[in-house]
């Protein structure tokens, strides 16, 4: 099957985000946590996280357009500064799923979809107990992309919790997580270890 332009343009609007959403393959499954000023929790599922860099260690998210009923997270996030990542697992994939609901910002995910707020270390937003990877993170920049209203939204990792048997030679094993990947608009993936080859020098690229 072969999609032009024209073709994907008259496509209607859920078909072509299922289509397009997919066609990077699979994502990290993550849920964002965040606060306002007023104390009220907020949390949504997102499968566009990205790692910028590692020096600093920077990691990415983009945003939707905000509206009154869209964009609670990152309002939150420039509110208070703070934001946690948390990668999701096969037990709470359905809570971590129906997160994705235009809630009304008085109501929180986490009580709405039964999850439980975690603070670590005295951090000021709430990370999701149930998740065993969890990223604290302070907000660093907002760059807005013209072509369809979205923002991308750039945050330095300052907390990392995650197991002790997940580091194995100095690698994070994520099936050892059970960290879960999304394609699309609903569709979950368990992710499996299928090589690791060390890190490449270019006197040792083998002959193929």
């Amino acid at each position: 099957m072969i999609y032009n332009k024209e073709y994907i343009k008259q496509l209607d609007r859920i078909t072509r985000l299922k289509i397009i959403n997919s066609v990077t393959g699979i994502k990290p499954a993550n849920l964002i946590g965040t606060i306002n000023n007023q104390g009220l929790t907020n949390l949504a599922i997102f499968s566009s996280v990205v790692h910028l860099g590692s020096d600093p260690a920077l990691l990415g998210f983009i945003a939707r357009p905000q509206t009154e009923n869209v964009g609670h997270t990152i309002r939150n996030i420039q509110d208070t500064k703070r934001y946690t990542i948390n990668h999701i697992h096969p037990e709470f994939i359905k809570n971590a799923h129906y997160t994705s609901a235009k809630f009304e910002s008085e109501i929180s995910e986490f009580e709405r979809c039964k999850l439980t707020e975690d603070y670590i270390d005295g951090f000021e937003a709430p990370f999701v107990q149930e998740s065993n990877f969890k990223i604290g993170l302070q907000f660093k920049e907002a760059l807005d992309i013209k072509l369809n209203g979205t923002t991308l939204i750039i945050g330095e990792i300052e907390y990392i919790s995650l197991p002790d048997n997940a580091l194995v030679n100095g690698d994070i094993d994520l099936e050892t997580t059970q960290s879960m990947g999304i394609s699309g608009l609903n569709s979950y993936y368990a992710l499996k270890k299928i090589e690791s080859h060390p890190y490449v020098k270019i006197n040792e690229v083998p002959e193929f």
